[in-house]
C-alpha cells in the first residue's frame, strides 16, 4: 500500500498565519536548550505568547532554568512531526516578582499554571523569536522559514 501524495505546499503567509494561529491557541511547546559542556536537555513548558514573545516560566535551578540563564539562547518545537513549528529565539531572564502582574495574570489564563504562587524559586524567561520554520511535510522543506532576524517573511 502506498502512502497518499501530501497536500499542495502552503505558500508562506499561510504558513505564517498557520504559525501565529499555534502560538496564540496551544499552551505547551518542547524546550530545548544545552549546558556549558554541550549536553542537550529537552523538556515540555507551557507558554504564552503576546504577539511579539513567548513567556514560560520553570524552577531557576532546574537544568531548563539553569541553561537558559547561562546561555541566553534556546530553541522551541510546537505541533508533531507532520505540522512541525520551530523557533529559535532570546531569552531574557526574569525574576518572577520583576514581570508586571498583568503579564503574568495572562499566562496564568492561558496556561492554568501559576509560578507565583509556589514557595520554589521560580524564574520568568521571555523568549524573543529570531527564526521561525514551519512545514508539514517534506514538499514544504523549501521555504519552512517564516521569520528571519526577528522578521516575518510574508
Amino acid at each position: 500500500m502506498s502512502n497518499p501524495s501530501p497536500a499542495e505546499p502552503r505558500s508562506r503567509a499561510r504558513r505564517r498565519s498557520d504559525t501565529e494561529y499555534r502560538l496564540t491557541h496551544d499552551e505547551d511547546l518542547w524546550v530545548a536548550t544545552a549546558s556549558d559542556d554541550g549536553m542537550p536537555y529537552l523538556v515540555p513548558l507551557s507558554f504564552h505568547w503576546d504577539g511579539e514573545a513567548l513567556l514560560l516560566s520553570t524552577l531557576a535551578d532546574s537544568p531548563t532554568g539553569r541553561n537558559l540563564a547561562a546561555n541566553h539562547g534556546i530553541r522551541l518545537g510546537l505541533g508533531g512531526t507532520r505540522d512541525v513549528y520551530m523557533i529559535d529565539g532570546e531569552v531574557e531572564v526574569l525574576k518572577i516578582d520583576a514581570l508586571p502582574q498583568e503579564q503574568g495574570d495572562r499566562f496564568v489564563a492561558h496556561t492554568g499554571f501559576d509560578p507565583r504562587a509556589y514557595d520554589a524559586a521560580y524564574s520568568w524567561f521571555r523568549i524573543l523569536p529570531r527564526r521561525i520554520q514551519a512545514w508539514r511535510e517534506s514538499n514544504e522543506i523549501a521555504g519552512r522559514e517564516v521569520m528571519r532576524d526577528g522578521r516575518w517573511l510574508a
